[in-house]
């Protein structure tokens, strides 16, 4: 008895541990990315109703999903690093959204959970800032047609993936069956973010070459573009600044991207897009959202293209940040 009681005091001391560990590297970790899904509901029509949301490693989405559904957790995939979050609208509007953090801690567990409306509020971790509308919101992929952005209202699946590891935290969604304009291919975006940075890498991938694949950034009135090359001429970015948050306060919006892979920049309906060239090869761009509330983050215009032309200066020299 006086044995086993020894080793059960072993067994609890090295339990408590690993736990003690577990939870020191979750502090510590500087980027993050999950997907929560309903569990134990059920489905009337394209509402799920009821469940509780647990956290899944991968997902196939549900046909029933649309927006507003309710069956995923702040609407889609979310990504972040110690200096702002983002999520993905994993349904027909394929937006990418900005989550403005005022903490340099992991947040996005916390989110959500507690209803859709609660986060688009200042909390003590920050809040949803961008109003997406019928944009992309910034960095998120569609179809331009020369008239509208196409989204991904006809898929025939979706599929859903994040990895985290201490260099960087990453989503990967594939599209099986993406439908536009008499077109239907298959599709990959890979979004990944790194520690201290606000800049996530998004690379993507078409089984087919067609016109017309674009990003963009959501477009305000009276918010002026800038554009700017590097000295190379081989990268180049697209961006934003001024007062474009649901907070009615200070937003910085920027995509990179290289030059040979853009066919041209145009001004959408909804946004100021890149069109990409054709191609079935990946095509790797970054983009970012700098908010003035962020911790120990830029606050002023003149900071902000700063900012951007040290980012676009390494992009120069090395061909990737």
């Amino acid at each position: 008895m006086k044995t086993l009681k020894i080793i059960a005091a072993l067994l609890l001391v090295s339990y408590n541990g690993v736990h003690s560990q577990e939870t020191s590297k979750k502090k510590q970790a500087k980027t993050y990315a999950e997907i929560s899904v309903k569990e134990d509901g059920k489905w009337e029509g394209r509402k799920y109703i009821g469940g509780t949301f647990k956290n899944v490693n991968s997902l196939r989405v549900a046909d029933e999903h649309t927006d507003h559904s309710f069956d995923i957790r702040y609407e889609g995939p979310g990504w972040e690093s110690d200096k702002v979050g983002y999520r993905l609208y994993l349904d027909w509007r394929n937006a990418i959204d900005i989550f403005g953090k005022v903490t340099d801690t992991m947040v996005l567990h916390k989110v959500g959970l507690d209803g859709f409306e609660s986060y688009h509020h200042m909390s003590p971790w920050g809040m949803d800032i961008l109003k997406a509308g019928k944009s992309l919101g910034i960095g998120a992929i569609g179809r331009y047609n020369g008239t509208e952005v196409l989204h991904f209202n006809q898929v025939d699946s979706t599929f859903a993936r994040v990895d985290n590891s201490p260099k960087s935290s990453d989503v990967t969604v594939r599209y099986k069956g993406w439908q536009t304009a008499g077109d239907k291919i298959d599709f990959e975006s890979k979004l990944s973010i790194s520690p201290g940075q606000r800049y996530t890498k998004h690379t993507i991938k078409a089984s087919k070459k067609i016109e017309g694949i674009c990003t963009g950034i959501v477009s305000f009135k009276d918010i002026a573009l800038v554009k700017k090359e590097s000295t190379n001429k081989k990268w180049a970015y697209i961006a934003t600044y001024g007062m474009q948050t649901l907070n009615n306060d200070k937003l910085g919006m920027a995509i990179f991207y290289e030059t040979n892979t853009v066919s041209q920049q145009v001004k959408g309906p909804h946004d100021h897009l890149l069109i990409f060239k054709p191609a079935t090869k990946p095509v790797t761009f970054y983009f970012l959202g700098a908010w003035e509330k962020e911790k120990n983050g830029i606050t002023t215009e003149t900071e902000f293209y700063n900012y951007l032309d040290t980012k676009l200066a390494e992009l120069n020299k090395a061909g990737k940040i």
